[in-house]
């Protein structure tokens, strides 16, 4: 029998996985070609050159016993020194390899944190519309999630007034991810200093510590420039979560890692926490052999112009057939409006023309739709006559 702490999450299975299955189950039924799956933000963009010629490398010439051994639980010191450095280099900070812990992935990164500062009934706060499994992630450490609901008319910029209220005593984070999954919009630095100023504010009124917690794996995934503020910069008690899932397409190999700065609270007590939290996860350390990769690729750069062109082609082509989306700044996601008030008929609409998105609602977004542009252009081009057929059944 499974616990009941199971049930509900078995019950609640990520709608985003089930309909990455279905497709998979149609396209052998159809043909790859005929199918146009944009459920799942899994990179098509080949991971750079100089990360394989590390793999070689590493594997040629290094240790076998460092390759695919233990370390220290928080990792490789000379990947974190490398992360370190590079991150001072680019925004202005201070960190040394003392601040950084390596771990698997950003969701692990953000497992650890919340494992090492809350309290069971302790509240963190999500932004609507936010990536489905920060409610599971809190919730496993006996949390609640508190949701800022949606702002579609100021352009999915955070509520202000309503995150004031919502903060209290309980309140332990607030979560924000920037670029956005799934709107694909930027949060500009005037509105991360006023979301700051709110944190400030209640962080005095209630005389309580609240961090600001940056997930950050679509960070380098900017179109056009634009810049995506660094958080520590703006509010002391903020940690980093990183992935090199989307930047460096790596998403199978489980690489990323906390920043924990020293102007933090507590900064060094919660890393000696964070490190711990790191191995009785179960996780132990992060892969070795990818560590040591990372420590020679921290520079490497992804081709932020491939998903750029994706998604403009979309958004213009998608927007002329009379479909509403959000303009993508960043991420590679299409948020696009139901042109029906239950996006679930519209989505099942879709699957009639073997085309897969996930519905809004997964994301505390109803009446939107997500559609995730990591594919091959040809699939995008391939695409557009059965969205012309889709739109034709409502505009």
């Amino acid at each position: 029998m499974i616990s009941s702490k199971m049930r509900p999450l078995v019950e609640n299975n990520s709608v985003i996985r089930m309909m990455f299955e279905e497709g998979k189950v149609m396209a052998a039924k159809y043909g790859a070609e005929n199918v146009f799956d944009f459920s799942l933000g899994n990179p098509n963009v080949p991971a750079p050159e100089e990360v394989k010629q590390a793999i070689l490398d590493i594997l040629e010439n290094e240790d076998p016993v460092k390759v695919h051994g233990y370390m220290s639980n928080a990792g490789f010191p000379e990947t974190r020194a490398a992360i370190a450095e590079n991150l001072n280099r680019r925004f202005g900070t201070s960190f040394s390899e003392r601040n950084i812990i390596m771990t698997v992935g950003a969701a692990s990164g953000l497992n650890i944190l919340l494992k090492t500062m809350l309290e069971p009934g302790n509240e963190v706060i999500a932004l609507a519309p936010y990536f489905v499994e920060y409610g599971n992630y809190v919730r496993n450490y006996d949390g609640k999630l508190v949701v800022i609901s949606s702002n579609p008319e100021g352009g999915f910029m955070p509520r202000l007034d309503e995150l004031e209220q919502k903060i209290t005593p309980k309140t332990k984070a607030l979560i924000i991810n920037n670029p956005n999954n799934p709107t694909g919009v930027i949060y500009p630095a005037e509105v991360i200093e006023q979301l700051a100023a709110v944190l400030e504010k209640k962080q005095k009124e209630y005389g309580t510590v609240i961090y600001m917690i940056a997930d950050e794996p679509y960070r380098e995934l900017a179109y056009g420039g634009a810049d995506v503020p660094y958080l520590t910069k703006f509010y002391a008690n903020t940690l980093v979560g990183y992935s090199y899932s989307k930047s460096l397409s790596l998403p199978g190999e489980r690489i990323g890692y906390v920043v924990i700065p020293d102007e933090s609270d507590g900064a060094q007590e919660f890393i000696d926490a964070a490190v711990i939290a790191n191995r009785v996860s179960g996780s132990v350390n992060a892969p070795s052999l990818i560590q040591l990769v990372i420590a020679r690729c921290v520079d490497a750069q992804c081709n932020v112009g491939y998903y750029e062109r994706n998604g403009r082609t979309l958004y213009e082509a998608l927007t002329k057939m009379g479909f509403e989306c959000v303009e993508p700044q960043g991420a590679f996601y299409l948020w696009m409006k139901s042109p029906v008030a239950d996006e679930k008929a519209f989505v099942a609409a879709a699957k009639k023309h073997n085309i897969l998105f996930v519905p809004g609602s997964s994301f505390a977004g109803p009446g939107y739709v997500r559609i995730s542009y990591c594919v091959s252009y040809e699939q995008i081009e391939r695409s557009l006559p059965a969205f012309e057929a889709l739109a034709k059944e409502y505009f």
